[in-house]
């Protein structure tokens, strides 16, 4: 069974943006501190407008923030 799920890199890059908080991030990309909360814990998947917003938000591409991974598992 395959096992799908979209990954991040939002924590990271919150770092190498002079630490910025979640906070910060949040109110740059118009949603709440939980939204980026959940986010970063794998909980949530942006919109496409959101998933933009916040490539936006740190200047690099969206492949940069987000991929989407296929895990095969096979019982």
């Amino acid at each position: 069974m395959e096992k799908r799920q979209v990954r991040n890199n939002i924590r990271k890059l919150r770092f190498m943006n002079n630490e910025m908080t979640q906070e910060q991030l949040a109110e740059k990309v118009g949603v709440t501190r939980q939204t980026i909360i959940a986010l970063e814990g794998g909980k949530y998947a942006p919109s496409l407008e959101l998933a933009f917003r916040i490539a936006l938000a740190f200047g690099v591409s969206l492949t940069e923030v987000f991929s989407y991974e296929v895990d095969d598992e096979q019982k």
